[in-house]
């Protein structure tokens, strides 16, 4: 077959989503990817590997800090790190050979290589050009590296080179105090890794509320991280399998240098669309190199489409996910919506962070007036039997309405329990609906309940 409905270029959540969601709407549907395997970065060198890896050190952290006191007598156990990356690899099988279950279940085309668009209506892999009625870009993103660092993905690595790293480094530095950097060097500080987090910012997690990142600060502090904020990098140098960075203090303009075994650069990503020929189509981007759409995702090149971290908005798995079913019913003529006020964050480490809608500091500088409902997982039984009673549930809620504006979360499964206030949030729920709605005890989940009271007449267990 060289001729389909819709030829979708990246086989990531979002381009794989997409073609499942056309194929359910009854498109001829392909995909281009040029990888071994299906489900892009986020499956492959991304969300899912390093979940493996923070999963499996935290039952290291547990086993060395909190076995004892649970009556589990022995040694902690030793770490093999050659089985922990058998480990990750298998899991990152399992879950891209599923997608490749998926694409035959659903009759989907894996065009095998790396995808061009020559002109509107095709697409080139390899000698071989297709037909397409429709072409959605979903190609992802690349990590976006700092002038002045050379990365070899030995030394200095990218977030990819840290999940296959030959052994455990004695020392890492992290250049970005943001999601990646903070999940991988949480990581490596519990194998044991000497770890420190330069950031150029005055605060970690750039965009967080400001009373989480504080708290989260102190947490990772507590766990052996030690950071340098407000600090610009220069350079790294690496000589001798070790690399040097330099950095200057910016309150001051004082020159400083650290070195370390392996440095991981962790300063963000930018949208991958090299070799695609946007350029020659006339594809609009905008100054930072994403693709400029409309609110039905279609470029100014009638018949392209793009979605995920090639676009505008979050890079998060689940926001390319929402518009890659999106972008498929716009394409049969439906009336999808993505609702961006309602997408989550999540932060793997331990504790977990979470966060939907406002921060404090949007809505104050909106000049909106709100309550604040807090609760500490230490008022939360299931928490303190389970030494996770450390973090809380903070709701922001409209001053007159009550309705749920923002929510954010440092505690146990706090990735899990933000979808409930999400769900709220999608049907303009108000606190006092969270808070009239049974919670099973003894559960984290109640710690939400509580912090909805809060918004009210007060807490009950605090």
């Amino acid at each position: 077959m060289s001729s389909y409905d819709v030829i979708v270029i990246g086989a990531g959540p979002g381009g794989y989503v997409s073609a499942i969601r056309c194929a359910q709407l009854g498109m001829k549907v392909a995909v281009v990817e040029g990888r071994e395997t299906l489900g892009g970065t986020c499956l492959n060198v991304g969300c899912i590997p390093s979940k493996a890896l923070l999963h499996a050190t935290h039952m290291l952290h547990e086993a060395e800090h909190n076995f004892a006191e649970m009556g589990l007598k022995g040694k902690a156990p030793s770490v093999d790190w050659k089985q922990m990356i058998s480990y990750k690899e298998k899991t990152v099988g399992q879950n891209t050979g599923g997608i490749e279950f998926l694409f035959k279940k659903n009759k989907i085309d894996w065009l095998k290589g790396w995808g061009s668009i020559p002109e509107a209506g095709k697409v080139k892999v390899g000698d071989d050009v297709y037909d397409a009625k429709n072409i959605i870009i979903a190609s992802g993103s690349e990590a976006s590296v700092l002038p002045g660092i050379e990365v070899d993905e030995k030394t200095v690595v990218t977030s990819t080179g840290a999940l296959t790293l030959p052994k455990v480094p004695k020392s890492l530095v992290v250049i970005g105090a943001g999601v990646i950097g903070l999940e991988l060097g949480s990581v490596y500080a519990r194998l044991g890794a000497e770890v420190t987090v330069i950031e150029y910012l005055d605060a970690i997690t750039p965009g967080m509320d400001a009373e989480i990142a504080r708290q989260f600060q102190k947490m990772l502090t507590k766990q052996g991280l030690k950071f340098t904020l407000g600090a610009a990098v220069q350079g790294v140098e690496v000589k001798n399998n070790k690399a040097t960075v330099s950095y200057v203090v910016r309150k001051d303009e004082s020159e400083h240098t650290i070195t370390a075994d392996t440095v991981l650069v962790a300063t963000g990503r930018k949208p991958y669309t090299t070799g695609l020929g946007l350029d020659a189509l006339g594809v609009a981007l905008t100054e930072r190199g994403q693709i400029k759409t409309d609110a039905s995702y279609a470029t100014n090149v009638p018949g392209i489409y793009a979605i995920g971290d090639t676009i505008e908005g979050p890079m998060l798995a689940h926001k390319a996910e929402d518009e890659g079913m999106a972008v498929a019913e716009v394409i049969a003529g439906q009336k999808p919506h993505v609702n961006y006020g309602v997408i989550p964050g999540v932060i793997y480490t331990h504790p977990e962070v979470s966060n939907v809608g406002e921060t404090e500091e949007t809505l104050k500088a909106a000049g909106r007036a709100y309550k604040v409902g807090k609760f500490p997982f230490l008022g939360n039984a299931r928490a303190k039997a389970n030494f996770a009673g450390d973090g809380f549930v903070k709701l922001l809620v409209d001053a007159q309405t009550d309705r749920i504006l923002g929510a954010h979360i440092i505690g146990p499964m706090a990735g899990d329990l933000i979808h409930e206030i999400c769900v709220a949030m999608e049907f303009g729920a108000a606190a006092e609906d969270i808070a009239r709605t049974c919670h099973a005890h003894p559960t984290y989940s109640e710690a939400v309940r509580e912090a909805a009271l809060a918004c009210g007449d007060g807490a009950i267990h605090v």
